[in-house]
């Protein structure tokens, strides 16, 4: 009878903790390591290359360093060999699905509660909420889904920017060269030998894919995910410290998100559209329904477009509506509506706003019905996560939404906006 009392016990003991380890820490700081748009999209990853016991663990591993090696000897037989066939390049630098079970087996052989993996995962991927969606799983398991959603985001990014795959939105984030022209293939070789020589010394078996990822990333000029970072020592260091002092019970709502809204023209720096909106989030701030305006959107419309619509949205509050640069959050990488919400809320649970106090879209009539209503679904489809729920709508301009922890989660299709 005591034995089987103890052994419930055990059983409540560690769910408990595994529930309360399940949990993201708003305390938890991101690690950048060398390369932001790396961090933000392959977070596991930098951390195997910054956390000195984890890397050590991975670069001692024979299976794992001979994949390393295996890497650079097909890439330099690649160079020798490939002419003008761009896709023998471009295999050569991706995954391979049997490469990719090969990192999958070996990682959960080698994962360890007390080792460094097991270290990475308690102290960093579950506080940081980078895998959330992952949460339910086992620590062992967390990882390795980690490992392989960061390997297909690799895998993806080399796909549309140097293979010419379709981008989730062709019109705005495809590919900048004509990989039809009968000599891309040649023109190849040139980024593929600075992937080689990049990562002849690396013992790292990830090290190869990952290089060439950021590399076409770079050489199409996608990569945004590291622009105004760190905001909160740059465009939102106001705001960022006045959060600290505030009395939240003060305020009804936390913020009022405001989603972009890029021009057509790309002389013009500011739609219409998105004046408007400054001017109807102005309206409730004043009321002091929020402490905050958080204005959303990156560089989107049109195709490469040089003005970031939330950058230029801060600008007309503050200057033309005198809105305190203080009460103004920019969050400048999202580029449809579904990561407006899910952007906005990252940044409150970052910046350490209160979760459980609810915030308020403001916008066009069109946009805010549709926030309030189609736009979950869309956001399960697209993004594979619900970042909010809605709230009450108070007018045709204005709703409520209620954020969740789900918005922290990585995507590994959106390498401008992961």
């Amino acid at each position: 009878m005591v034995k089987a009392f103890l052994t419930i016990a055990m059983l409540i003991m560690a769910t408990y903790l595994f529930a309360q380890q399940a949990v993201p820490d708003a305390r938890y700081k991101l690690l950048t390591g060398n390369h932001v748009v790396q961090s933000k999209n392959y977070y596991l990853l930098t951390l195997l290359q910054e956390d000195k016991e984890a890397r050590k663990l991975i670069e001692s591993d024979t299976a794992l360093s001979n994949l390393a090696q295996r890497k650079l000897a097909g890439l330099t037989n690649a160079l020798k060999t490939c002419g003008n066939n761009a896709a023998c390049y471009t295999e050569n630098m991706k995954f391979s699905d049997q490469e990719i079970q090969t990192v999958s087996a070996r990682l959960t052989a080698l994962y360890s509660n007390n080792n460094g993996l097991g270290k990475l995962v308690k102290q960093h991927l579950v506080p940081s909420g980078t895998y959330v969606l992952f949460h339910k799983e086992s620590s062992a398991e967390l990882l390795r889904k980690a490992w392989e959603q960061d390997a297909m985001g690799i895998n993806f990014a080399i796909g549309v920017y140097a293979e010419g795959k379709k981008a989730n939105y062709p019109l705005i984030d495809s590919i900048s060269v004509n990989v039809n022209n009968p000599r891309y293939g040649s023109f190849l070789y040139s980024p593929a030998y600075v992937v080689l020589q990049e990562c002849m010394d690396s013992r790292l078996f990830f090290q190869v894919a990952l290089t060439a990822s950021l590399q076409f990333i770079e050489l199409n000029e996608r990569d945004q995910a590291a622009d105004y970072e760190p905001m909160e020592t740059t465009v939102n260091k106001a705001a960022y410290d006045r959060i600290r002092t505030l009395k939240w019970n003060t305020y009804k709502y936390s913020v009022i998100l405001v989603p972009g809204a890029g021009p057509d023209d790309p002389a013009v720096p500011l739609s219409a559209g998105g004046m408007l909106r400054c001017r109807l989030a102005a309206i409730q701030y004043r009321k002091g329904l929020a402490p905050f305006i958080m204005v959303s959107g990156g560089k989107v419309h049109p195709y490469k477009t040089k003005y970031n619509e939330a950058e230029e949205m801060k600008r007309f509050l503050i200057q033309q509506l005198h809105i305190p640069e203080n009460a103004v959050i920019m969050e400048p990488h999202a580029r449809h509506t579904t990561t407006n919400m899910r952007n906005g809320v990252r940044l409150m649970f970052r910046y350490g706003m209160p979760m459980d106090k609810p915030g308020l879209t403001s916008t066009e009539r069109g946009q805010s019905t549709w926030i309030t209503g189609t736009l979950v679904e869309r956001c399960k489809k697209e993004l594979d996560e619900v970042p909010y729920k809605p709230g009450l709508r108070l007018s045709e301009t204005e709703a409520e939404f209620y954020p969740l922890l789900d918005a922290l989660h990585i995507d590994p299709t959106e390498p401008m906006d992961p």
